[in-house]
């Protein structure tokens, strides 16, 4: 449904495209992004999503595109969950009402949805490296234009923007790297003088005539090294000490990323300046909505609410999620076992550790937006007889890849990966997915790959996982489950060793995972055998070949990429034991999924109740 803009907002009514927005005069932008963070409060209310973020950089993202000639100025966004303004001010506004829902715009930029979304984000720390090369190809290609990568304070904690950073500070070519910081302990500067200040250090005139001074001075070294020193003691007064500019950047800032006064001349100096520019501007998470900047993270990504309102707490007690069961199970092995610390690369509330963290902070790791670092933290940790928890997202597991392999499974280290957010995730999208932990899981040696069916399992096979001495994931997915209660023990379940669930005939549907309660509605109408996996590597191949025995096919059912998942494991199996028998594979196909309701999506998939019984049906003529 097209979503209108309120009378109440006829500068924002007026903006198609960045191109009206340059033809504004100067003194209506400070109305355009009232009405436009009024207009992204209202619009997140309505579909859920991204809010406080969005609400910070209103100011930026109107300075960015009334400063700078995009498209053919290249702005990349880092993580791109902050892009809902862009998105309004890039022709889209009306289409906000489908924001995050299946056919809908993307809660991050994509290429294929605008022009203006340069490069596809949503995993952070990427945007400083994708600007450059987009830098260097204008330069080879001989085109004039900029490249501006804006990256939060929080994305910069990860290698990969201190790699790009190191590369970009020896390349001659239109770069702009903008610190949008609202977490450092940094006081907003304030007031005209700073204004000023920040506005000259980005004039051409302090540009050459710091050029023009070390030219003149390097014939004289006792010379050139004083001005050299004045120079940099100078700026200290009007700037906070920096790296930066040991990389090779030129620094400016930090300024005020909520004053329009500031912001644009300071582009509008950047914007005829060669080499790489680094901008320091300050913002605050929420702005202009109180109750986002009282609790930023509360409104990071809420659900729909009454912006009059607020978040309100919801009635009634709600079933347990499984990350809240990890968080219980966590807080409750700790106190039994000393040697457990648990990790995470900046996910504390989002994969439970909370309650962890107040409770033993001692043994609680947050290493920021560094998963490459977090495995092989964990690695040195386990080597000096530690048992460490990594709670981290299947989807951002993939970064750590090489980690994962060399640090922890050549070693045979006891490594318990508790990977969050498997399978379809819904709203996030693609980027979001935990599609592939088991296909890239299970072919690496000492893994073990567990798949719990329901909360109870959940928490059980995490005793399990933990009383290993290899590595071992323990996958689960978003939000609630079956409702199924857990037991107040720490007692495991078998390793590597599946059970029958339901004596059929005929068919024999393997699940694994939480697609069993599915596989147990679809078998009722197909009088099929149900099984409950329970772990992906180990196989139990026992139980595979009895069943193989005794029923004329098997069905195999999972939440991951059909493509070297678990149903490609119980084909390899059957093939070793020379048994021959149709095998129908059941999970997701070969192609991205993009954002949408979880639901709908399964169902689109197949992979509901009704749609693995039809595809049963289908598939052996039933």
């Amino acid at each position: 449904m097209p979503q209108s803009t309120p009378a109440r907002a006829p500068l924002l009514q007026g903006i198609q495209s960045p191109a009206d927005l340059r033809r504004l005069p100067r003194s209506d932008l400070r109305a355009l992004a009232d009405e436009l963070r009024t207009f992204v409060l209202h619009s997140v209310a309505k579909t859920g999503g991204h809010l406080s973020s969005n609400l910070g950089t209103v100011e930026l993202t109107v300075a960015l595109h009334y400063v700078f000639d995009t498209p053919k100025d290249r702005i990349v966004w880092d993580v791109g969950h902050q892009t809902y303004p862009h998105k309004i001010l890039t022709g889209r506004r009306e289409r906000m009402a489908t924001l995050r829902q299946l056919g809908g715009l993307s809660g991050f930029p994509q290429r294929t949805e605008s022009e203006f979304d340069t490069f596809g984000t949503a995993h952070s720390s990427t945007s400083i490296s994708a600007a450059l090369g987009m830098a260097m190809a204008a330069k080879i290609k001989g085109d004039e234009r900029y490249s501006v990568a804006v990256i939060g304070d929080g994305a910069l904690t990860a290698g990969m923007a201190f790699e790009a950073l190191n590369n970009a500070g020896v390349e001659d070519c239109k770069l702009l790297v903008i610190l949008n910081d609202n977490e450092m302990s940094i006081s907003p500067p304030v007031g005209a003088l700073n204004r000023y200040l920040a506005q000259l250090m980005s004039g051409q005139f302090y540009a050459k005539a710091k050029s023009m001074g070390k030219s003149v001075l390097k014939g004289a070294p006792t010379l050139f090294e004083l001005a050299k020193r004045f120079e940099e003691h100078a700026k200290g007064l009007v700037v906070p000490a920096t790296l930066f500019e040991q990389f090779g950047f030129n620094y400016i800032g930090p300024i005020d990323g909520h004053d329009l006064e500031s912001l644009i001349p300071t582009l509008e100096n950047i914007r005829h300046l060669t080499g790489p520019q680094f901008l320091h501007v300050v913002t605050k998470k929420g702005q202009g909505y109180a109750q986002a900047e009282a609790d930023p993270v509360a409104y990071h990504g809420p659900g729909k609410f009454d912006p009059a309102v607020g978040l309100q707490k919801p009635t009634g007690v709600a079933p347990p999620t499984f990350t809240q069961v990890f968080g219980q199970w966590l807080c409750d092995t700790a106190a039994q076992d000393a040697r457990l610390v648990a990790i995470t690369p900046a996910m504390r509330e989002g994969s439970g550790l909370v309650e962890f963290e107040k409770r033993f902070p001692n043994r609680y790791f947050d290493v920021g937006i560094a998963e490459q670092h977090a495995v092989t933290f964990a690695a040195g940790l386990a080597t000096e007889g530690l048992k460490p928890v990594v709670a981290i997202y299947s989807t951002f597991l993939q970064r750590a890849y090489d980690q994962l392999i060399h640090d922890v499974a050549i070693q045979n280290l006891p490594v318990v990966f508790a990977l969050d957010r498997a399978g379809l995730v819904g709203a996030d999208g693609a980027t979001h997915a935990g599609a592939y932990d088991i296909a890239f899981l299970r072919c690496i040696p000492h893994m073990a790959i567990a798949c719990p069916a329901d909360e109870s399992e959940c928490r059980q096979l995490l005793s399990t996982a933990f009383a290993q001495n290899h590595p071992v994931a323990v996958r689960y997915p978003r939000g609630s489950g079956a409702g199924v209660a857990t037991r107040p023990g720490l007692e495991g379940l078998p390793y590597g060793k599946g059970e029958i669930r339901r004596q059929g005939q005929g068919i024999a549907i393997l699940a694994f995972g939480t697609l069993l309660q599915s596989a147990l509605v679809a078998a009722e109408a197909l009088d099929a055998t149900v099984v409950n996996m329970r772990w992906a590597k180990p196989l139990d191949v026992d139980l595979l070949l009895e069943v193989a025995k005794t029923h004329a096919c098997i069905v195999t059912v999972e939440d991951g990429a059909r493509m070297g998942g678990a149903g490609s494991a119980v084909m390899e199996a059957l093939q070793q034991a020379h048994v021959t028998a149709p095998v129908l594979q059941l999970g997701l196909p070969d192609v991205f999924i993009e954002h949408g309701d979880p639901v709908k999506l399964m169902a689109l998939q197949g992979l509901d109740a009704a749609g693995i019984e039809a595809s049963i049906r289908a598939h052996f003529g039933l």
